[in-house]
């Protein structure tokens, strides 16, 4: 008999150990995939250090934002932020699962409770940008609605930009099995 595996996604503290640990692995996977993709080496680890100490996360905390931690059978498997940047407009940033847990089913109940907090904030809109290289996020982006645009920031290294409608007439139905702060899902 197989057993089923649950993932659950819930807010969490952008300081806490679970969110500092993720952040670290984000950081790591995407400037190590840069760097070794243009220059041939992994990130300068004094690089790597002052990158992680810039950028926190306090942004993601309400009333502005929220961090989403996903766990796969309990433990720390993912994250995904959300942050107002107007009013009625969410950026969705730090989706990121750990390696050995993409293909599981977490990345489509993380990015629709990333959604659902967009909303919960007054979103009515959610933009992102993400890399070339990053094939696997910008194919589940485009999957779950999400339409390329015109560049909306001026982050050097991203590549792509995504917007989604988000406004009621727009939404999913999805089962309400879960709350929209917590959700799970089986696989």
């Amino acid at each position: 008999m197989a057993r089923m595996t649950t993932w659950t996604i819930a807010p969490e503290p952008y300081d806490s150990p679970v969110a500092a640990a993720l952040w670290r692995a984000y950081c790591t996977e995407v400037s190590d995939r840069w760097y070794l993709l243009h220059e041939g080496h992994r990130t300068d680890p004094a690089e790597l250090e002052r990158e992680i100490a810039a950028y926190t996360g306090a942004e993601l905390t309400r009333p502005k934002g929220e961090l989403l931690v996903a766990r796969y059978g309990g433990a720390p498997a993912g994250c995904a932020g959300v942050r107002l940047l107007a009013p009625d407009t969410a950026e969705l940033t730090r989706v990121f699962l750990y390696e050995d847990l993409r293909g599981r089913g977490g990345g489509t109940p993380l990015v629709h409770a990333a959604e659902d907090a967009a909303r919960a904030l007054g979103a009515r809109r959610m933009i992102l940008d993400t890399r070339t290289d990053l094939v696997a996020a910008r194919a589940l982006y485009a999957r779950l609605g999400y339409t390329e645009t015109e560049r909306h920031n001026e982050d050097p290294y991203a590549e792509h930009w995504f917007t989604k409608d988000l406004s009621p007439a727009h939404a999913p139905l999805r089962p309400a099995a879960a709350p929209a702060r917590s959700r799970t899902a089986r696989r």
